[in-house]
């Protein structure tokens, strides 16, 4: 974490910040889908694209102690960068995400399987290089597309992001069946912060 305010936090330690009195706010940012496979018990699911575009909407509904969650920590941590922008203090992101939080054996709900958007990625990608450079030899020059997905893969290392999660998100597949838009996500914070 090289941004200010934003520290990391353990599984162990999580578990026992949950457990005390004006615990944390728990954020989790992967997609809908992702969250309704599995997800902490009490966390709210904000998917990143909508934390980034309403965060200072967020902002106002949410208390001191947040902790962003995601697969593996790379969504998390570019929400904390797009909260720590807009003044949230004490941030943390949960070392290693959701992966860690299941092998420290800690509690979680699961609804139906599916697969992470990680995996998606990988799996269109794939496809994507394969077919082109076995068109290739029907359609000389179409192993450039598997050239360029390089290159869209290799800037998406670079900066941390990924062009191709963000439009896979988008797909029904990872919307899941609950209502995830700003409405309903301020609600449930709204609801939270009413109760003793």
């Amino acid at each position: 974490m090289n941004t200010p305010g934003v520290t990391g936090v353990d599984a162990a330690t999580l578990r026992d910040l949950i457990g005390t009195a004006g615990g944390p706010r728990i954020l989790d940012v992967r997609t809908p889908g992702e969250f309704a496979t599995v997800h902490i018990p009490g966390a709210y699911n904000v998917p990143l694209d909508l934390l980034k575009e309403h965060r200072a909407e967020l902002r106002a509904h949410l208390g001191d102690q947040v902790v962003l969650v995601c697969r593996s920590g790379a969504r998390a941590t570019q929400a904390g960068q797009t909260l720590a922008a807009a003044g949230l203090p004490q941030l943390r992101i949960l070392d290693g995400g959701m992966l860690a939080w299941e092998r420290a054996g800690a509690p979680v709900n699961r609804g139906r399987a599916r697969w992470d958007l990680e995996r998606q990625v990988r799996l269109v990608a794939g496809v994507i290089v394969l077919a082109g450079v076995l068109g290739s030899v029907l359609v000389p020059g179409l192993q450039w597309v598997a050239a360029l997905l390089g290159a869209g893969l290799t800037v998406s290392a670079l900066t941390n992001t990924c062009a191709m999660g963000m439009l896979l998100a988008k797909l029904p597949y990872n919307r899941g069946t609950d209502s995830c838009d700003l409405g309903s996500i301020v609600g449930q914070l709204r609801g939270a912060a009413d109760r003793p």
